[in-house]
């Protein structure tokens, strides 16, 4: 049975809101069991299960905190939806490998979702602007 776009965004936005509030346990529960999440350029490539994406999780939370994420367009489909987002935030660790200096950070974010019926996210594609984050954080 395929799921509503409002069902869709539901989910979504109680992904984004447990990643705001830095909880791990709450950001895992969004997903399926055996759900494959790819951070596209994540160093250790795709996960395929909520074990494997906890590692993510556990590093951002730490190299990325007060994170807002603010809905820019989604395009649905059956069972999935395109996300463009941008994520505000602080750096206060090493976010992608750079020294974050607790410097104020925004980013555009990509995610392609697919979601099981009863609503949890199966896949979740993440693409996000490096360039911009680079732009940011400039390394002495």
């Amino acid at each position: 049975m395929a799921l509503s776009p409002q069902q869709m965004d539901r989910m979504m936005d109680e992904h984004f809101a447990y990643e705001g509030r830095d909880d791990v346990e709450g950001v895992l529960a969004t997903l399926t069991e055996d759900v494959e999440h790819d951070i596209v350029g994540w160093p250790l490539g795709p996960a395929h299960s909520r074990d494997g994406a906890r590692q993510f999780y556990e590093t951002m939370f730490v190299d990325l905190a007060d994170s807002s994420v603010r809905c820019v367009k989604r395009l649905y489909g059956s069972n999935f939806m395109v996300d463009e987002s941008i994520w505000s935030g602080k750096a206060p660790g090493r976010p992608f490998g750079l020294e974050g200096r607790n410097r104020p950070l925004e980013f555009r974010l990509l995610h392609v979702v697919e979601f099981a019926d009863n609503g949890a996210i199966k896949r979740e594609n993440v693409w996000i602007d490096l360039a911009a984050i680079m732009q940011q954080l400039p390394q002495d």
